[in-house]
């Protein structure tokens, strides 16, 4: 079996925990999945089987989108709702201009310091394991962007408000962190009091399986009406279908002459390579474009 699922990811669970359960539900061995959300966050989590494991890189450069919600008034060691209250606020009052204007601060390309309780590995070892003995992690800021940054609901009437709000963001951002400096911006302490991941990617939230519906596709034979083709993971890569008679070039890793311009493909990008079946066979990369030609070498090839 090669191919993508979209996991609806339950809270409570680690990313490894979900890969964990979908190898025993599939009784298969290479499962992977395509970045790792908080244990409390739920929502898309796309797995890759089987030989789709080699383009989970490419996912995890693509964007997210997220909803989530905003507690003022504490904050807390991992800025969200599972740490332990850091610094608390008895009397907050926050306007709605105040509210917006900090929302519309953050949109753009912006400076962010990951949490200490973090995936991110420092001299090897990962921030978390250090933050929880107690040891002072320091992690250097690093330019996100915020693409949209939208309120959906505003409870300011509250002794701790909470503000509702969708966010699509780059890579490597942490919305915790979003929620933390909101509050910082404020000057209000705050946290990321809930968060759902409603896009990874190409994929979305319609697409999610849960696993009880995954457990029911297994038993009745039709686990592979929803499994996802490889290029699924890939639809902001160039395309370029060639004939049976290339096919057995491309699967020996033998350059690619290309014959025609293709939108979007450049020196130094990525195309992908697909058989008229619709198959991906590999990934070539542009190594000069000449006399309306793309000369390719083979970056992946996808040969079983």
């Amino acid at each position: 079996m090669n191919g993508i699922l979209v996991i609806n990811k339950p809270a409570g669970m680690t990313s490894h925990q979900v890969v964990g359960k979908a190898r025993r539900i599939l009784s298969i061995k290479k499962i992977g999945h395509t970045g790792t959300l908080d244990p409390d966050v739920q929502g898309v989590l796309p797995i890759c089987i089987g030989m789709a494991t080699r383009v989970a890189e490419y996912l995890l450069d693509q964007s997210k989108a997220y909803r989530g919600e905003v507690t003022f008034g504490f904050s807390t060691t991992t800025q969200d709702a599972s740490g332990e209250p850091v610094e608390t606020a008895d009397d907050v009052s926050l306007t709605e201009a105040a509210v917006r204007e900090a929302f519309a601060s953050f949109v753009g390309t912006i400076l962010q310091r990951p949490p200490a309780f973090s995936a991110i590995k420092i001299d090897g070892k990962r921030a978390y394991d250090l933050a929880r003995k107690g040891e002072e992690v320091e992690i250097p800021p690093r330019e996100v962007t915020i693409y949209k940054l939208e309120i959906e609901e505003m409870q300011l009437d509250l002794p701790r408000p909470k503000v509702r709000f969708y966010v699509e963001c780059s890579k490597g951002t942490y919305v915790r962190t979003l929620c933390h400096d909101l509050g910082q911006q404020l000057g209000v302490p705050a946290h990321m009091s809930e968060l759902l991941r409603t896009k990874s990617g190409p994929f979305d939230l319609s697409q999610a399986l849960t696993f009880e519906t995954l457990e029911e596709l297994v038993k009745n034979g039709t686990i592979g009406e929803v499994l996802l083709p490889m290029q699924a993971a890939l639809p902001h890569l160039p395309q370029n279908v060639i004939p049976e008679v290339l096919e057995r070039r491309v699967n020996n890793g033998r350059e690619l002459t290309i014959k025609r311009q293709i939108p979007g493909a450049e020196v130094g990008s990525l195309v992908r390579i697909e058989s008229r079946t619709g198959k991906l066979l590999a990934l070539y990369r542009v190594t000069e474009v000449a006399d309306g030609e793309l000369h390719t070498l083979p970056e992946k090839v996808f040969k079983e």
